[in-house]
């Protein structure tokens, strides 16, 4: 920290002599872009994770002076280290969207060099349950006797779609039992807008079985003591294990429930509605688990050509016998 404020003494000394725009090191770049938007960004979080990853192999280096060769073996370190391309993506975009912020709200003039220095990203995950495996699921859930929230909290995943933040932060004062509808704020969804999420009759049910067991007056899943379970990971992965079920993911409860929308017929605008995906790009992913819509399409296509080719050879034939 002392280095680095002498250093910016100097520069404003040379700013203001001789006009001198001044160099810019990794550090001063992301330590204050970090500071500046650790409050306003949901992804905070991850991008101060993000952030420790390029520290080692940046830090001390003028920006102005990396380029594609440094990024170069960034991107083949981190693969070494047995990082996928989703998240060294990630790191990159991190830094790219910091020298951004500089040039915009502190008026820097430094070049981009992240930019457009991602890897390709990977194809979305996609893993969904049967229907088997999700009685499976529960099943092993309920007999978890030392999180007996757990159950609960994947049938209503699976009844709703609800991302598991927005399951461990609801609140009581955001359910309407009347309307049957979750209420969401902008703080709660990924979208960062307001929204609803219907209840059906398997949500009504376990939100009911949650009020006659609160623990809490404020948070729908709370521990004995009426605190906020903030994680379920450990005992999803021993229901997991329980279950004979591999290679899952709290959020692949999301994932199943579009696989089963699509499966059931249900339009991919719809899907995309019930998920609250902010693109229909992002459901489209789900769009190969309805092959019967395509297939339908294709008959009609046929169908129609038949009775198209039919009409003609009718009237063909009408002329020929007319001649």
């Amino acid at each position: 920290a002392e280095a680095l404020l002498a250093k910016w003494k100097l520069d404003a000394y040379k700013a203001s002599q001789w006009d001198e725009q001044p160099q810019r090191t990794f550090d001063e770049l992301m330590l204050p872009y970090l500071e500046e938007t650790q409050s306003t960004k949901k992804s905070a979080d991850r991008d101060r994770y993000a952030a420790r990853r390029l520290f080692p192999f940046f830090t001390g280096m003028y920006v102005d002076a990396i380029g594609p060769e440094q990024f170069g073996k960034y991107r083949r370190k981190r693969t070494k280290d047995g990082v996928g391309a989703g998240t060294i993506g990630k790191e990159i975009r991190l830094f790219s969207a910091a020298c951004n912020y500089a040039v915009r709200e502190w008026g820097w003039d430094i070049p981009n060099p992240a930019r457009g220095r991602s890897p390709k990203a990977p194809p979305g995950r996609l893993r969904w349950l049967r229907k088997d495996e999700a009685d499976a699921l529960v099943a092993a859930a309920r007999a978890n006797e030392l999180a007996p929230h757990l159950a609960d909290f994947i049938q209503l995943a699976l009844a709703t779609g609800m991302r598991k933040s927005e399951m461990l932060k609801l609140e009581w004062n955001r359910v309407d039992m009347g309307q049957r509808l979750i209420y969401l704020e902008p703080d709660d969804q990924k979208n960062g807008t307001r929204g609803s999420v219907p209840m059906n009759e398997t949500a009504r049910q376990v939100v009911t079985k949650r009020f006659s067991e609160r623990t809490s007056d404020r948070w729908m899943f709370a521990n004995k003591k009426g605190e906020r379970i903030q994680s379920v990971k450990k005992s999803f992965s021993s229901a997991l294990v329980v279950a004979g079920i591999a290679d899952f993911t709290i959020h692949d409860l999301r994932h199943t429930v579009g696989a089963w929308l699509v499966q059931a017929g249900v339009p991919l605008r719809t899907v995309c509605e019930v998920l609250r995906h902010k693109d229909i790009r992002t459901t489209m992913r789900y769009a190969h688990l309805a092959p019967d819509n395509v297939r339908e399409a294709m008959e009609m296509i046929t169908e129609n050509g038949s009775k198209s080719h039919s009409g003609h050879s009718s009237q063909k034939e009408t002329r020929l016998l007319a001649g």
